[in-house]
């Protein structure tokens, strides 16, 4: 029973356990089947299904996938959920049967879904991805992710599927939302800060998961922008750009990585040798475990028809590296039948076993397998991290067009009509992966501007959502446009939905109040599975902004979305624009604090805008050899990578590169004077930008390879630092090898990928 000694090395006592274990418990180490589907409440009492005590006994339930999930998928409301305290309950009693009536007494890995807040009901909801992206604040993101970690642990959960690192290419891509942007660089760097935030300084810590790096790999480009489509990419081009924030999450210590659901050059990646054995282990020295996707071993023999049955794929995806099986299905249908014919052998199966059972060590599951409730009670929404979500939502919301200084408003302003149909609908402005939430837990734009104004300015709202996303219907104009005609000023929220049919009914266009009727109505235009052929507004909405504009009042347009929207008469008309993506339950009052002047704007788009649809792909990154023009535009973006308005003013001045000259191992340090220029106290997302100016391959015209978040007050100048180095400036070479090449580099530093300075770095091979 060494397995059983904490003293002894995680890998040891993975062996020792290894060495006790049926055919049958080691299958059920890689089965992760439906958490929800394991409980039931019964007058407040948790009580465990008899199909799950049946497997759970026999060993066969190595992890359990969203316990604690709680969506229309799951059919998990608020009605019939767990609460935070609950929640711990539940997995103790899941755990406990584990522990207490297994053979081996192996605990329960429990997965949950965090991409931006645990799934469960109670927990924080915090801005998307694309949001938090858009803050270029690495330091808070990491702030969030220990958070998510402290309310996921607390309940039991162990491992989270998070962070999601796939590159958009392609912002039809109904995902577009759980990424981070178009850059590489970037998305490395928060990728390194997700596996330090999510994992913390100890596995075995109540407040650390593991962090799961997905897709992989290169998710985020496939064809058309139909999630899960074909990839059509080099492998320079792939390990360049796609696997980068993948590379630096393992280097990172993340001890789990999803598989993506796509093919690559014909290569599905659930089963390629390549990916998860020779670059991941062999190469990259990946030391945890392999999940598919929901149904990804499915695909293998219905969808991509690289296997002929489930056993095939079964065979094929663990053979290629996969280790365990979200849902559960095809593994724990097929793997034994597999073993028996030969499709693959023990020690085949041994060594994701081990994998398996040493990060279950790591986490300190065996000493410690459960959770106080009322530890989770405690720590689960609380003030902290509600504030927290606030501030990540400040810095994350991107203020686009500021014509004639529109913004801010002074809360002495007269009367104000909140229009549109994301000024007051909580779910419009969560995102996807997001669980039920009580009315109170969520502040929207309406309740933010109440709240800014407090209540000696409250009959100086005027509310009325005058549309619905999609749908034609125009009954709600009417109110809409007398709010509007009474008021000083019009903020008119607009966008898009990622809501689920969470059963809130659909709302009276005229009063803005919530109607239950019998067919609920779906305002969902992104979100997993739901790819656009274009980018522009849905249903009414752009028509409501020109009835409202013919009244001339000062309009402020705030998007509330999961994309890009390209609309050129809102670019050009609208006063003022701020683009809020979906900002998390916090997000009204981060955009009060902005509207009115409280926070000045500070966020930058990680995702270029188009000036149409036809443009795309336009992200900023793209090769020389591209083209310059259309006949009817030209390439370029509406809104460049990089770009966001502030109340304040920047200049910049003074680049020096230091050396000028060095070795292709040698350093340099890039210094820019950066000056407020403003009359109010601002911050600045101060961008690095290198060119590759004459290469073997070739090369991006521009990479973003730093970024500093400074704040100046008005007058205030300061020097800002980079580091260059061999890893800034080395390409993937004719031999797919990593290679940093002699000649001249140009070095930009500046506010957006469209406007900077530049200075050069000559790279010899005798300095």
């Amino acid at each position: 029973m060494g397995y059983r000694d904490s003293a002894l090395p995680a890998a040891e006592r993975a062996e020792s356990l290894l060495a006790l274990m049926t055919i049958e418990e080691k299958v059920g180490q890689l089965l992760q089947p439906f958490g929800w589907k394991t409980y039931h409440k019964d007058n407040g009492a948790i009580l465990l299904d008899e199909s799950f005590k049946k497997q759970a006994s026999n060993g066969g339930v190595g992890s359990l996938y969203g316990v604690l999930r709680a969506d229309p998928w799951t059919e998990v409301t608020l009605e019939n959920g767990l609460s935070p305290e609950e929640g711990a309950r539940a997995i103790n009693e899941i755990q406990r049967y584990a522990v207490e009536r297994s053979r081996l007494g192996i605990p329960i890995l429990f997965g949950e879904e965090c991409s931006h807040g645990h799934m469960a009901i109670g927990a924080t909801v915090f801005p998307v991805p694309l949001l938090v992206g858009s803050a270029w604040n690495v330091d808070l993101y990491r702030d969030m992710c220990r958070a998510i970690a402290a309310e996921t642990r607390s309940q039991g959960g162990a491992a989270t599927y998070s962070p999601v690192l796939d590159v958009v290419r392609d912002p039809r891509w109904g995902r577009t939302e759980e990424c981070f942007g178009e850059d590489p660089y970037m998305i490395g760097e928060l990728a390194t800060a997700a596996v330090q935030g999510l994992q913390g300084y100890r596995l075995d810590r109540d407040d650390s998961v593991i962090a799961t790096l997905k897709h992989f790999v290169a998710y985020g480009s496939s064809e058309g922008g139909r999630n899960a489509g074909p990839v059509h990419m080099g492998l320079r081009e792939l390990h360049e750009i796609d696997l980068l924030p993948f590379r630096k999450g393992v280097e990172a210590g993340a001890l789990s990585v999803m598989t993506a659901y796509n093919e690559i050059d014909g290569v599905p990646c659930t089963s390629s040798e390549y990916l998860l054995q020779r670059l991941l282990r062999e190469e990259w020295g990946f030391d945890g475990f392999v999940i598919t996707d929901c149904g990804a071993i499915n695909m293998l023999a219905w969808g991509h028809d690289v296997a002929k049955d489930g056993e095939e794929a079964s065979a094929v995806a663990l053979k290629a590296g996969v280790d365990m099986e979200m849902s559960g299905e095809m593994f724990g249908k097929h793997l034994l039948s597999a073993l028996r014919n030969n499709a693959i052998s023990e020690a085949k199966l041994d060594e994701a076993v081990l994998r398996v059972l040493k990060t279950k060590f790591l986490l300190g599951l065996f000493e410690r397998p459960y959770v106080d409730p009322e530890q989770a009670a405690r720590i689960i929404g609380c003030r902290e991290h509600v504030e927290l979500a606030r501030q990540v939502a400040r810095e994350g919301i991107v203020l686009l067009k500021n014509e004639g200084g529109t913004l801010p408003l002074s809360k002495e302003t007269g009367k104000i009509a909140v229009i549109g149909p994301n000024a007051n609908h909580i779910y419009n402005q969560l995102g996807d992966y997001t669980s039920p939430q009580p009315r109170h837990q969520v502040v929207t734009l309406l309740d933010g501007i109440r709240n800014a104004l407090g209540e000696s300015g409250q009959d100086r709202i005027l509310y009325a959502p005058g549309c619905r996303i999609k749908g034609d219907s125009k009954e709600g104009f009417e109110t809409a446009l007398d709010n509007a005609a009474q008021a000083d000023v019009v903020v008119l929220a607009l966008g898009g939905s990622s809501a689920r049919d969470f059963g809130e009914g659909t709302i009276d266009l005229r009063t803005g109040a919530s109607v239950v009727t019998e067919h609920s109505w779906s305002d969902m235009e992104c979100g997993e599975g739901i790819d656009r052929t274009g980018l522009h507004l849905l249903g009414a909405q752009l028509e409501l902004a020109k009835e409202i504009h013919k009244l001339g009042k000062p309009v402020i347009v705030v998007y509330i979305n999961g994309r890009p929207i390209v609309e050129p008469w809102i670019d050009e008309n609208a006063h003022a624009i701020l683009e809020a993506w979906y900002p998390g339950q916090e997000g009204g009052n981060a955009l009060a604090d902005i509207l009115f002047g409280d926070v000045n704007p500070s966020g930058r788009l990680t995702v270029s805008i188009p000036k149409d649809v036809g443009q795309l792909p336009v992200y900023y990154n793209g090769k020389r050899s591209r083209g310059k023009r259309y006949l009817e535009t030209d390439s370029k973006p509406r809104y460049p990578f990089g770009f966001g308005l502030s109340y304040a003013s920047f200049e910049y001045d003074g680049l020096k590169v230091s050396p000028e000259r060095i070795s292709p191992d040698g350093e340099a340090t890039v210094t820019v004077n950066v000056t407020n220029t403003g009359a109010v106290a601002g911050t600045e997302a101060v961008q690095l930008y290198i060119s590759d100016k004459v290469s073997s391959v070739t090369r991006p015209e521009k990479e973003l390879k730093g970024f500093r978040k400074i704040t100046l007050e008005p007058g205030e100048t300061r020097a800002v630092a980079f580091r260059i180095a061999k890893e800034h400036l080395q390409l993937i070479n004719a031999r797919l090898m990593p290679a940093v090449e002699p000649g001249e580099f140009s070095i930009m530093v500046g506010r957006n990928a469209e406007d900077c300075i530049g200075a050069s770095l000559f790279v010899e091979n005798e300095v």
